[in-house]
């Protein structure tokens, strides 16, 4: 069964037992206050009887019928039964003795009104009180009401079909609402199969307010931009390995063409395998890169950041740079840090930061002519401040905006060596761990990259 017809089936079960409920309490109440008003009239009808037999003593069941034929009051199988104060029947309208038990005489004539039946009859036992103030009688009344049961019969078959009539009105009316309930799914669905890899950028919309439809939909459009950013990545990264891995692939084939197409002497060869091997070992450098731009990329290591000491990073970096470069100078200045440990420690992945702060010392030293790069850390309004300053060839404020894209060499470093991964690497890394990078420089003064890491 799909969704459509349980809704259906739900809503019409649902509406119909309030409606068979409320039909029920209609019968009921109303058979309540029918027997009321019988118990009513039998009460009044007998106090009229024994008062004719109080004044008229000797009277007789067609005297009495006589005298209701005249004012039209007569009952059908009505029965009648009169006790004296000495508990024997003084009177009888009907055809058989009903006869009362001593404890019914007694709570009778002790002023209580006895209802009962018999054989299907309303049966109504009162005391009547004599005007000369001996002992009450106590009067029993039998009648079949047949006036108001007919009415109660009536009643019933009239709440019975409105009951039936108003469950088709409802299915229809629970098919249009199930209908009206499913449309925004059924219109995902068709939106959905609508969407591939080629159009990722496409939205569901819901044509609704903040209802949990719309929020399904978000929530699948959340999943969409997380997959679009996936796939883009994935293709950013194909094509950016391809592209930079083109130029140096091709040199190696180059120089190995070169050194077959004829015999050469030892010395060639090997300045042919030096200049391979440097190929090679730029090529491994690149991919290196690229790896580390495709892991910030899926943004897959958060689930390893623990809490880390920033300054301790920074010596690794340094340490790290000045390794690989002898020629380069780092100096890191901690006058400014606080004495208190806790303030320069922050959850990230000291890994990926100890890559990101390697970078910006080496673009620093490789862009500086003394080849030095100094690194000030402090702390600002509980926020860990490093600048990385260099006083090298600066970069032009028109070009500032793009210095973080990937592969972007601005126009003063295009003649050095490098392939624009750097600086898109450590933003990200930087982002990652939920810090922040600016950077400030001029054409000539140097440049320095501002990097801000919040509190806990």
């Amino acid at each position: 069964m799909n969704i459509k017809s349980r809704l259906t089936l739900l809503f019409t079960l649902l509406v119909g037992s309030i409606m068979a409920l409320f039909c029920l309490a209609i019968y009921f109440f109303y058979d309540q206050y029918r027997e009321k008003q019988f118990y009513s009239f039998l009460n009044e009808r007998g106090q009229t009887i024994a008062q004719l037999v109080e004044a008229s003593q000797g009277i007789s069941k067609a005297d009495i019928e006589k005298i209701e034929k005249e004012n039209k009051t007569i009952l059908l199988d009505e029965e009648i039964t009169i006790y004296d104060g000495s508990d024997s029947v003084i009177f009888i309208s009907g055809k058989e003795n009903f006869k009362l038990s001593k404890p019914m005489l007694t709570d009778a004539r002790a002023g209580r009104e006895i209802h009962t039946k018999h054989q299907k009859k309303e049966v109504i036992i009162i005391r009547h009180i004599l005007q000369d103030h001996r002992k009450p009688w106590v009067v029993a009344v039998i009648a079949n009401d047949y006036l108001g049961m007919n009415q109660l019969n009536r009643l019933r078959e009239i709440l019975l079909i409105g009951w039936l009539l108003s469950m088709i009105l409802v299915g229809v009316a629970g098919w249009q609402f199930s209908n009206d309930a499913i449309k925004p799914v059924a219109d995902i669905i068709d939106q959905v199969n609508n969407i591939s890899a080629g159009n990722l950028h496409e939205k569901v919309r819901v044509g609704r307010e903040k209802d949990e439809l719309a929020l399904l939909a978000e929530t699948f459009n959340q999943m969409l931009t997380r997959l679009e950013i996936a796939f883009v990545a994935q293709k950013n990264f194909v094509s950016h390995a391809s592209h930079e891995l083109r130029t140096p692939l091709a040199l190696i084939m180059s120089e190995a063409e070169l050194s077959l197409m004829k015999e050469r002497s030892p010395t060639d060869y090997q300045d042919a395998l030096k200049g391979i091997w440097s190929e090679a070992k730029e090529m491994n450098e690149l991919v290196s890169r690229l790896l580390e731009l495709a892991r910030t990329e899926e943004n897959a290591f958060r689930v390893t950041f623990s809490k880390i000491r920033i300054d301790e990073v920074l010596w690794q970096a340094k340490t790290s740079v000045q390794q690989k470069n002898a020629g380069y100078q780092v100096h890191i200045h901690y006058d400014k840090i606080p004495e208190d440990e806790e303030q320069l420690k922050r959850f990230g992945d000291e890994s990926l930061l100890r890559t990101a702060f390697l970078n910006l010392m080496d673009n620093a030293c490789k862009y500086s002519p003394d080849k030095t790069c100094n690194v000030f850390l402090e702390i600002k309004n509980r926020l860990i401040v490093i600048n990385f300053r260099d006083m090298g060839i600066g970069i032009a404020q028109e070009e500032l905006p793009y210095i973080f894209d990937t592969f972007y060499r601005s126009q003063s470093t295009i003649s050095k060596a490098g392939y624009g991964i750097g600086l898109a690497l450590t933003k990200r890394i930087i982002n990652m761990q939920g810090a922040s990078i600016e950077v400030e420089s001029a054409l000539g003064s140097g440049t320095t990259f501002i990097l801000k890491f919040p509190p806990f």
